[in-house]
């Protein structure tokens, strides 16, 4: 009864905003006269500040690419990012006699290239912006979990292999090269990617790898995709998985801007093409192998952020900030022991924060960069271990808050509240400097977050879609929020007891 009864006052406190003196009807209105409730409510005040990302845990769920000058800092952020490869489900090449693509009777790829596909409504920036990439053979997998990180620099440690296959490319998001028919289908589709009524075309950045090519081995194939052929050929048991071709055959590939300014591109897929001719049962076929990078394989970003000035707006105390990628988190210190020892003997109904967002000062641009969606509140302690272990929020220790009237609504906590005061009374049982040795005890951190979705059907064809991931954002974003050691924010208890 007293359960159910606590659950029903909970609701109704929700709506609860500020203190009153006035309760003495409302326990009665709710309840009967055997279990009457008497609650209270109370106001308590959070510190905020700003906190510099050292980096952050980069999966395949989101790849930027690019360079562009920060609008609000005027400082230059860089994303690369490293992919490995896999085999379409089912992979299977024609026996070797129906192979017509051949050189001194040795099976060939008459031509190979890498394919980016480019996600429209994430990127930033000029689709026209001249840009530079280098495209590099890695020398081996990465398995490492702390090479996941977006500070891990792969050609510095060593991961790029030396006199391995090498590109340098020109390119633009836009490609300007095609027909105008394909120009008009990829910005007709544009307002329509990820739609049901998505037509396919997308802007795609094409890196030819027509060039010759030397395995490890010493052998030297006409370009990348022979040299793929040949090895499904002389060793089949290389193909059956994505391990076994990532460690056998294809290590992965490094992306790296050299050159340019202007653009933050949202890469969607990335293939590499090989294409070969073959006997079909009555006339000659072209066909295409692809290799894909999905979520069976790895990938992952380096980020290069100008950290001198993103300092400057953490020691900013009139405010706290949200910058990613890889850039500023807000770190909050709660109200813990003033809650739960003030009203020592009542019971926690809800505990609410709000952090307000404030506009952002791009210095003299009307281009500003996309305010974060969704963020999430952790524990500090937790920060890095929630990422890589692929947590999701569980409105215990983690809550995810959606941006709405322009305030980041977190409107029950008294969970965490509840178990940060359990673990230090049972930290202070056992060492009575705990509270010296878990300084973090207290603190959250809020980090701006990308989800992923799934999509189910019912038997009746209806859909819903749900949060089935949450990843660290790397795309471009940023926001303001109230708070900073100049302002406080208010938290907002409600408690109840039984009267006796």
């Amino acid at each position: 009864m007293k359960f159910r009864l606590f659950t029903a006052i909970a609701v109704a406190a929700m709506a609860i905003t500020s203190c009153s003196e006035d309760t003495a009807t409302i326990g009665s209105s709710v309840t009967n006269k055997t279990d009457l409730l008497e609650y209270s409510t109370g106001l308590y005040q959070a510190t905020s500040r700003s906190i510099l990302a050292d980096s952050v845990y980069s999966d395949n769920s989101n790849c930027y690419f690019g360079m562009v000058k920060d609008p609000e800092t005027l400082s230059y952020v860089k994303s690369d990012f490293m992919t490995q490869f896999n085999m379409i489900e089912g992979f299977e090449l024609p026996t070797q006699d129906k192979m017509l693509s051949k050189i001194d009777g040795e099976v060939v790829a008459d031509s190979c290239e890498i394919s980016l596909f480019v996600k429209y409504s994430k990127s930033y920036g000029d689709t026209l912006a001249a840009m530079k990439m280098r495209v590099s053979e890695l020398d081996s997998p990465i398995d490492d979990k702390y090479t996941h990180y977006s500070n891990f620099d792969l050609k510095s440690n060593g991961y790029l292999r030396d006199k391995g296959l090498q590109i340098n490319r020109m390119f633009s998001i836009r490609d300007l090269t095609l027909s105008d028919a394909n120009l008009q289908h990829i910005q007709t589709n544009i307002s329509k990617q990820g739609t049901s009524t998505d037509s396919g075309y997308y802007d795609r950045i094409r890196v030819p790898m027509n060039v010759p090519y030397t395995a490890k081995n010493g052998t030297t194939y006409n370009n990348y995709g022979t040299y793929v052929l040949r090895t499904y050929y002389e060793h089949p048991e290389y193909f059956r998985n994505s391990y076994w071709f990532v460690h056998n055959v294809c290590p992965g590939f490094y992306f790296e801007i050299t050159d340019g300014l202007g653009v933050m591109a949202n890469i969607l897929e990335i293939n590499i093409q090989m294409y070969y001719t073959f006997q079909a049962d009555t006339t000659q076929a072209i066909s295409a192998v692809y290799l894909s990078s999905t979520p069976e394989v790895m990938q992952t970003t380096h980020v290069v952020n100008d950290r001198p000035t993103l300092q400057k707006l953490v020691d900013d105390n009139n405010c706290t900030y949200l910058k990613s990628p890889a850039g500023i988190f807000t770190e909050v210190t709660l109200p813990v022991d003033e809650i739960s020892q003030t009203h020592a003997n009542d019971s926690l109904l809800s505990v609410s924060i709000n952090f307000e967002r404030l506009n952002n000062g791009a210095q003299g641009s009307e281009v500003h960069l996309a305010t974060p969606t969704n963020i999430l509140m952790v524990q500090k302690d937790s920060l890095y271990s929630f990422f890589e272990n692929k947590t999701m929020y569980d409105y215990t220790t983690s809550f995810m808050g959606t941006l709405s009237t322009n305030v980041y609504a977190f409107s029950n906590i008294g969970n965490l509240i509840t178990q940060m005061a359990r673990q230090k009374a049972e930290g202070l049982k056992s060492d009575a400097n705990w509270e010296a040795k878990h300084p973090d005890w207290n603190k959250v951190v809020l980090v701006p977050i990308a989800t992923t979705t799934k999509t189910s059907y019912d038997s009746y064809g209806y859909s819903s879609t749900t949060i089935s991931g949450i990843h660290n954002q790397m795309g471009l974003s940023s926001t303001k929020l109230v708070g900073g050691t100049n302002s406080p924010i208010e938290v907002k208890v409600v408690y109840a007891k039984f009267k006796n």
